[in-house]
């Protein structure tokens, strides 16, 4: 009989989490991470990058539709949109269901990430492939918002946990140039981590934007793959007015474009803002410590 070969997340220091491969698709080193790509019964089709996973196509869902309906929804007149990282082309497909939305320019690091999740993952990212308005663009997210001179209604920064290749994209420089991309009215929403497990890192990616923009907020969903509690969606803008949208505003807004959703709803979108008081406090800590 032929032993179970299991894959371990080795994210978090004490802890191991391991999925089982019932098929190991594609398993290789490229000039910045260790792709994996593996079938598992419960979660689908899983990518893990340098040991952490990524997306499932089982839950991928939850973080893609959270990370990109709140922010639009909640600003109402989104035209162009900048995604930094997101290689699988989930977060760009549930942007592109916003028929206002005129482009989606989306800068990642590597283009193994693409080239594989076009491949493996297109249950989830064929439409956003498909899509004239959305355009790749190979490239350090960091060094791409330094030096463009584009401007956009929304940033999306959808970045691995801090390593070696995305560290910059946590800093309080990263955040002032997304500051300077960003029209009058604008947002930027960033994948915070797990703050049970990273209340360092989240702290630390909070008091960075609360250093550069004078509303900020997170917000939190229930994605079963990242592992150890709620993650956080960190929130950066200049005025309240969108992050304070009222449910029967927000319905008004979603009724087109959130037709399909599976986890987003105007109701869930208020409510994710609603912080169980230890994130709160850590949240509140790092604002007020900039």
């Amino acid at each position: 009989m032929m032993a179970r070969r299991w894959v371990a997340e080795t994210l978090f220091d004490g802890v191991r989490l391991a999925f089982e491969a019932d098929a190991v698709l594609h398993d290789s080193t490229t000039g910045h991470h260790r792709l994996e790509l593996i079938e598992n019964s419960v979660f689908g089709r899983m990518l893990l990058l340098d040991g952490a996973v990524q997306v499932a196509s089982a839950d991928e869902f939850v973080y893609h539709e959270m990370m990109a309906h709140v922010p639009i929804i909640a600003h109402g007149a989104v035209r162009d949109v900048l995604i930094i990282g997101g290689g699988d082309g989930g977060l760009a497909e549930e942007v592109l269901k916003h028929r206002q939305v005129e482009s989606v320019l989306q800068v990642e690091i590597d283009a193994s990430v693409v080239e594989l999740s076009r491949s493996h993952f297109g249950m989830f990212n064929a439409a956003a492939f498909a899509d004239p308005r959305w355009r790749v663009e190979i490239a350090d997210g960091a060094a791409f918002v330094r030096g463009t001179d584009r401007r956009f209604d929304v940033v999306l920064v959808d970045s691995t946990d801090p390593s070696d290749t995305s560290a910059a994209l946590f800093t309080e420089a990263f955040y002032a140039d997304v500051g300077r991309c960003l029209r009058p009215g604008g947002i930027v929403v960033a994948q915070c981590g797990v703050p049970f497990l990273q209340e360092a890192g989240f702290r630390g990616s909070m008091q960075a934007l609360a250093r550069v923009f004078d509303t900020v907020s997170c917000y939190i969903a229930a994605v079963p793959t990242y592992f150890g509690g709620h993650l956080a969606l960190g929130w950066g803008s200049h005025g309240r007015a969108a992050l304070d949208a009222d449910v029967d505003t927000l319905s008004r807004r979603a009724a087109n474009a959130c037709r399909d959703t599976r986890y987003y709803t105007s109701e869930v979108h208020r409510a994710a803002f609603a912080l169980p008081r230890y994130i709160d406090t850590a949240l509140n800590e790092a604002v007020a410590a900039r």
